[in-house]
């Protein structure tokens, strides 16, 4: 009995007010998928900080004199500096690259797909250097402290640099999605709290009645509250439905070539189903928590 007249409440409570709980669901869906995806570019960053960081190095470019006249890294100058390198705590490679090494480099890797930029690649182009691969990616500033004035040396590229504005980038979408989304958020609290009061409101002789034959004040309001719990659950399923279409639609299409060359690490399904119970309890939190207060402090009944 209890069960059936609790379903018949918020039926028509939600029909009653369809418009205000379309309204509602959709401010929700829009908060709660904005929310997901600043969840799924937390995601991204930290699988694709792993890429870069197994595969960045420092990279050690030598003067204009050791670059032409010591092209195999004989002389004491060249040695010594990769002798005190190797020995470096936590460098575990050092490779030594002369000028022709560096021009087949560019040649065969950086401009493999643009024949017309490698044509115009000389010897001249690029100096002699040593790629350094390190086991600790927080070390790589010992290489510049340590050598980035020593003789021999012309400057110290640390890639790491690089990987942190890729972060950067990274963090600044996350950003602007959470806050985006903690606007959507306010107005779904807003609407939730004005569904509660409206729906209370029309209801309020219903109330009264079931007041005065002994209901309590938790069963009377029990349907507003899960009124809008459903009209939160519906959002949440609406945002991760949005998720993956736009994955399928949209993202995957625009990452491909960055996912291909993997630059950056791809988002899968798995991930949005990682985020999805999140998005679902913040959802119903959310809708729980601003009925309740709303009916603790504007429904007196």
């Amino acid at each position: 009995m209890r069960a059936s007249f609790l379903f018949s409440e918020v039926t028509t409570g939600l029909r009653r007010n369809l418009t205000m709980t379309i309204a509602m669901v959709l401010t929700t869906a829009i908060s709660l998928a904005l929310f997901g995806a600043g969840l799924l570019v937390v995601q991204m960053a930290g699988k694709t900080e792993r890429i870069f960081l197994d595969r960045v190095e420092v990279q050690v470019f030598l003067t204009e004199d050791i670059s032409s006249l010591d092209p195999e890294c004989e002389q004491d100058l060249c040695s010594a500096l990769r002798s005190d390198l190797e020995g470096t705590d936590d460098v575990v490679s050092v490779q030594y690259l002369s000028r022709d090494d560096a021009v087949a480099d560019a040649t065969e890797r950086v401009f493999a797909d643009q024949p017309e930029l490698a044509e115009l690649v000389s010897a001249d182009s690029f100096p002699a250097s040593f790629k350094i691969k390190m086991s600790d990616p927080d070390r790589f500033a010992t290489i510049q402290d340590d050598f980035g004035t020593r003789p021999g040396v012309d400057s110290v590229l640390n890639q790491q640099d690089l990987v942190e504005r890729l972060f950067g980038v990274l963090g600044g979408i996350r950003n602007g999605a959470f806050a985006i989304a903690t606007i959507q958020a306010i107005a779904a609290v807003l609407l939730i709290a004005n569904m509660v009061q409206i729906a209370a409101f029309t209801r309020r002789t219903e109330v009264g009645i079931m007041r005065l034959v002994g209901a309590t004040r938790w069963y009377t309001q029990l349907p507003f509250l899960l009124e809008a719990v459903i009209a939160a659950i519906v959002g949440a399923a609406l945002a991760i439905g949005g998720l993956f279409v736009a994955k399928s639609m949209f993202v995957d299409d625009m990452l491909t070539e960055v996912y291909d060359a993997n630059i950056v690490a791809r988002i899968t399904d798995s991930d949005i189903l990682l985020v999805s119970p999140f998005l679902v309890l913040v959802g119903v939190g959310m809708a729980a928590l601003t009925s309740y207060v709303t009916l603790r402090l504007y429904v007196r009944e």
